[in-house]
């Protein structure tokens, strides 16, 4: 499982490598929260409990310190009386709280909420967090908190731990409603097949070869890639569709089944496998993508369909020709037969779905005859709509921020966001500071100066903290004038805070507290005021011989707006280039390469209209649309142009030819883009908004694909195809008498 930063930028980013290295292993800690709400939390009882609270947390193996309310009046008090202990009166416990606001303001924020605030290494592990966190809540429990007083375990690490296990719960149930919504389509579109719901176990076999395969080539789950098994179930279904639909053809056509087995992977295999190479080339431009959980998701995607294929052609066609070997001896057919004889009625079956397929086919035949007699027209509004939805496209805000990505309903989200309320954001810009010296008082002081400048004059900049706190803290609120003065000072200060703020004689660390800002002013507003301290730094430079480095989370979640806006663009040009490569490479033909590819780029712009239509965000997941569109619908536009070209080589003029096309392969195409929009409606159900809103766009973008199919396809491959027949016309024309006896000669 992963969910943290490095999901959303690659390690090897300069920028990241900044957070990483400098911030994140030196300097960041992540706190769990323990919240505490009620009449008064300034009370002796209540922090008798947090006392032994933290007792049973600080032997817990990964916590760095505990801080407490309870823990700093015990400090205080040795100060005052010599005693580390406790006061036994609510008036004494108030008088140390009342009279050292500055001390106890950032941990109880009011007479009716406190924290205590469990510390650990920003580089803590997944599965060390995990422990701590049910420490806490263990200990949470052993302290025997006064029954009065609500106790809230969230903070940052609770939330990525709860949105890990809500992601691994979510995807049992978006598989199982995948698996019922392809149970109904077999049904409905597949009853003519024996034994038509077997094609939905083998695809569901091939989703557990590509989880097997996930932990062997090392891919993580993320929020993004359990949106990919749904569509693998929609694709992948199809592959042991048309293996299942053939062979049961051969056995019928051949009487053998060996020779049925043999003939199926013959000519289905290839087939299936081009249909398959060109599904891969459109998402292996996922694979470019910058953003980690998007080249994630096409590592995915193109494993789960080579799985799925593996599945069909070997485990799908075994298992259809041992069920054939004893379909005389099922007892469920034994019994149909008593109840219905077979003989009038098999009969009339085949013709009675041969009509419905013939219905289809003549209203496909219809719409293609349509397009062809207004051509200029239909393809004229295709490209304007897909022009418009290319422009509105730009317009589509970018969303990253995570909490907007889980279920708002999230118990550790809600309490996450009351934390927020009541204690205002936690986000931060951390500044890096390489100095000389750490104890240098000129750097102390332009650290003072610039912290109370940035304050002062960014209105969502809304604290500063350092070791310049902790100094003046130490030294009456003043900075000492001499080094030695300051080393002496460090000195005193306890290790676990100096080391929040210092590492070694050569780097000090400045946070700047802004709040909500991800979800306030977003990530272009976050972007906005780095400029701003950037240029405050030059205006206010740190003292010769430093230089400042600006990271931190929200910093480095900015790549991902670049990524998701150039690399977005660049993902589906790259899709289109590859697949437009691979079909050249397979038919060395230009008509052929380019009309499969025209109809999928006018729905690529379509798809961006429907987004703003929908008042849909992008996001790591519906950045790949255009991808997706490329590697799931080229397949139709493949199977419809391969039907044509047969019909066409028969004799069949070109508009014969497509109206044939439309009318034997269109049904079938219609089934199995209905397999696929089916699929990919189970995304519908996710709790996670950001899966949800994908399947939206996506069923709504596969529908388009078929439309564009039947609608812009026709008439698109007339004009090419007549096209280029009137000049190889013009140019045989241009051939002597003489050569042409030659070349028929040379035919003969």
């Amino acid at each position: 499982m992963k969910s943290g930063t490095d999901t959303f930028v690659g390690k090897n980013s300069p920028l990241y490598q900044n957070y990483d290295h400098l911030y994140k292993n030196i300097f960041q800690t992540q706190s769990i929260v323990v919240m505490v709400e009620g009449n008064d939390v300034r009370n002796a009882a209540l922090m008798g409990a947090v006392d032994r609270l933290e007792h049973q947390l600080g032997a817990t193996d990964g916590v760095i310190e505990t801080t407490s309310p309870a823990s700093l009046i015990k400090k205080i008090n040795h100060r005052m009386t010599g005693r580390s202990k406790l006061p036994e009166s609510n008036e004494e416990i108030k008088a140390i709280i009342n009279g050292n606001p500055e001390i106890f303001s950032h941990i109880i924020p009011d007479n009716t909420h406190m924290l205590i605030l469990v510390v650990m290494a920003g580089s803590t592990s997944d599965k060390a967090q995990e422990d701590i966190l049910t420490a806490t809540e263990d200990a949470v429990s052993f302290a025997n908190f006064p029954p009065s007083y609500n106790v809230i375990v969230t903070g940052e690490p609770a939330f990525g731990i709860s949105m890990n296990y809500e992601i691994n719960s979510s995807m049992g149930v978006l598989l199982g409603i995948s698996a019922v919504f392809m149970l109904l389509v077999l049904l409905l579109v597949f009853r003519h097949a024996r034994w038509c719901v077997l094609p939905l176990p083998i695809v569901l076999l091939g989703i557990v070869y590509t989880f097997g395969a996930m932990g062997y080539v090392g891919i993580p789950m993320s929020m993004v890639s359990m949106a990919a098994f749904p569509i693998l179930i929609g694709v992948g279904i199809d592959y042991a569709i048309q293996f299942h639909n053939r062979l049961e053809e051969e056995l019928v056509d051949k009487g053998n089944k060996t020779r049925a087995v043999i003939e199926t992977v013959k000519h289905t295999g290839p087939a299936v496998l081009i249909a398959l190479t060109m599904t891969a080339l459109g998402f292996v431009s996922l694979i470019t993508s910058t953003v980690p959980m998007v080249q994630d998701f096409g590592k995915l995607l193109l494993l789960g369909i080579i799985m799925c294929y593996i599945s069909s052609i070997f485990v799908g066609v075994t298992m259809l020709s041992i069920f054939d070997s004893y379909s005389d001896r099922n007892p469920l057919r034994k019994i149909a037969k008593k109840i219905k004889p077979l003989n009038p009625e098999k009969k009339k079956k085949p013709e009675e779905e041969s009509e419905s397929d013939r219905a289809i086919g003549r209203f496909l035949q219809k719409i293609t005859n349509i397009t062809i007699k207004y051509d200029v027209i239909v393809l004229g509004i295709g490209c304007l709509l897909c022009f418009g939805g290319l422009y509105l496209d730009q317009s589509v805000p970018i969303e990253t921020d995570v909490q907007s990505f889980v279920p708002q309903n999230m118990p550790s989200l809600v309490d996450l966001r009351h934390l927020g309320n009541i204690m205002g954001g936690s986000e931060e810009l951390n500044l890096i500071i390489k100095v000389e010296d750490t104890a240098n008082p000129d750097v102390l002081k332009w650290i003072d100066k610039f912290s109370e400048n940035e304050v002062e004059s960014n209105r969502h900049i809304y604290s500063a903290s350092s070791i310049v706190d902790l100094v003046k803290e130490y030294n009456g609120g003043v900075i000492p004038d001499t080094s030695q003065e300051i080393k002496d000072i460090y000195s005193m200060i306890p290790k676990s805070q100096k080391d929040r703020y210092t590492y070694g004689k050569n780097m000090l660390l400045l946070n700047l507290n802004i709040g909500n800002a991800v979800a306030d002013i977003k990530l272009t507003g976050i972007k906005e005021l780095t400029n701003i301290v950037k240029q405050d730094l030059q205006w206010m430079p740190a003292p010769p011989g430093s230089t400042v480095t600006i990271t931190g989370n929200s910093v480095v979640l900015m790549e991902v707006i670049t990524a998701l806006t150039t690399g977005r663009v660049a993902m589906t040009f790259l899709g289109l280039l590859l697949v437009l490569i691979g079909l050249f490479i397979v038919y060395r033909d230009w008509v052929k390469a380019l009309v499969p590819v025209i109809p999928m780029l006018i729905v690529i712009g379509w798809s961006g209209g429907v987004m703003s239509y929908l008042n849909i965000d992008y996001t790591p997941i519906t950045a790949t649309l255009g991808a997706l569109i490329l590697g799931v619908g080229s397949e139709y536009a493949i199977l419809m142009m391969e039907r044509y070209f047969e019909e066409k080589d028969k004799g069949l003029s070109p508009i014969e030819a497509i109206n044939r096309a439309s009318s034997k392969i269109g049904s079938a195409i219609v089934a199995s883009g209905a397999t696929t929009v089916f699929g990919f409606m189970a995304l519908l159900a996710s709790p996670f908004p950001m899966i949800s809103d994908f399947g939206t766009v996506t069923v709504i973008d596969i529908t388009l694909t078929l439309l564009a199919t039947f609608v812009f396809f026709p008439p698109l491959i007339i004009l090419l195809d007549t096209w280029r027949d009137k000049r190889k016309g013009a140019k045989t024309a241009e051939i002597q008498p003489d050569t042409k006896k030659q070349i028929q000669g040379a035919e003969i």
